[in-house]
């Protein structure tokens, strides 16, 4: 009989993990954070709206209706004012009366006018992207020149809350990612070449990261914005905000990347890179940028947040985006005075979509950050 003890055999599970590749468990580890995987959808959710905002949104965002000034938002029934059941959900329409305690106008549902809401209608021309000409919506009551659809009421003007929070978020979430690559390719080439070459070189550019961070960042943030020129276009106005947003947000990450740097440059794979007469550039790229990639998407994911509440602040103390340029920032201009939260508290709705963008940034940040280190416990 032999007696020779078994070697034991790795199972199949642990097995794969042997052999997995780096990216497969991060994605392993990544699946763990339940919170994380949901954030990730909804921020998908989130992006794929503001990119088709002219099909969801049920009307021109700039389209106004002087008769329905602070309209309250439509609800959807099922059951109408009889008892009746309805398959299709339908809202009430409006009409104005006056109110007797305050004298003023107002404007509220009335129940004698009953609008079935529809998918896929015909509304108000669009051209989507600026290049295909349609007037197909995702949601609606149809054309009708007097009565339009307001899920979530009206501003001041009479405009469509809902379509406006849609336009909304393309600029704003625009600018969180389109600052965050301005950001990333500042960061990792001055911290790169900080933390690669050291000496002369890494001194200045540690000094100007300390002067910029030393500058108090709202008041920075408001003298740059207000230093644009007034004769702007809007479009000029949106990549300046973008741009003044990236130069004092790249300090951090630059940073993280020096950091890296200094601890990889010593490193057998980097020394036996050198030996090998590779260039430095391909050093940089090939080696040592991807070693820590992970991080650098676990730091961005948490830096859009930041940039998006930065764009949000200066439009809203009206130093950044300004109308026509519909943003979540300049939506809350409407929200600066007591009237509008005490009779329309609606136009408050812009800072919560603010905030649930924010918190599935951070939670899907937080979930890359875990993953970014798969061997941790």
């Amino acid at each position: 009989m032999d007696t020779t003890l078994a070697k034991p055999r790795p199972d199949n599970r642990e097995e794969k993990v042997y052999t997995a590749s780096q990216w497969t468990l991060m994605w392993w580890r990544f699946q763990q954070h339940k919170l994380a995987l949901v954030s990730i959808v909804v921020l998908f959710l989130f992006y794929f709206v503001a990119l088709f905002c002219e099909f969801f949104a049920p009307h021109d965002p700039n389209r106004f209706n002087p008769k329905w000034v602070l309209a309250p938002p439509m609800k959807l029934h099922f059951v109408d004012a009889g008892g009746a059941f309805h398959l299709q959900p339908f809202v009430y329409g409006y009409q104005s009366k006056r109110d007797m305690d305050t004298l003023a106008v107002v404007v509220v549902p009335d129940e004698k006018l009953v609008y079935p809401v529809r998918l896929f209608v015909r509304g108000d021309a669009y051209k989507l992207w600026g290049l295909f000409a349609t007037d197909l919506h995702l949601i609606g009551i149809g054309p009708d020149e007097n009565q339009m659809f307001f899920l979530l009421g009206a501003d001041e003007m009479g405009r469509d809350l809902f379509s406006r929070i849609l336009f909304g978020a393309r600029i704003s979430l625009s600018i969180g990612l389109l600052g965050v690559t301005i950001s990333l390719i500042l960061g990792v080439i001055l911290g790169g070449i900080s933390g690669y070459y050291g000496g002369v070189i890494d001194t200045i550019i540690q000094r100007v990261i300390e002067f910029l961070r030393s500058l108090p960042a709202i008041p920075l943030w408001l003298t740059l914005a207000a230093a644009l020129p007034p004769d702007w276009t809007s479009l000029q106005v949106y990549f300046g905000i973008t741009v003044i947003l990236s130069l004092i947000g790249w300090t951090g990450l630059a940073r993280v990347v020096r950091g890296r740097f200094l601890s990889l440059r010593e490193e057998d794979f980097i020394v036996a890179a050198r030996l090998s007469n590779a260039s430095s550039l391909r050093i940089i790229t090939h080696h040592m940028v991807p070693s820590f990639a992970s991080h650098l998407i676990a730091s961005l994911t948490l830096s859009i947040p930041s940039m998006i509440l930065s764009e949000t602040a200066l439009s809203f103390l009206g130093l950044g985006l300004q109308p026509p340029i519909v943003s979540w920032g300049v939506l809350l201009q409407g929200a600066q005075n007591l009237r509008a939260i005490v009779m329309a508290p609606w136009l408050l709705l812009p800072g919560l979509f603010v905030v649930i963008v924010v918190l599935a940034f951070n939670f899907a940040g937080d979930g890359l950050r875990d993953a970014a280190d798969p061997y941790a416990i």
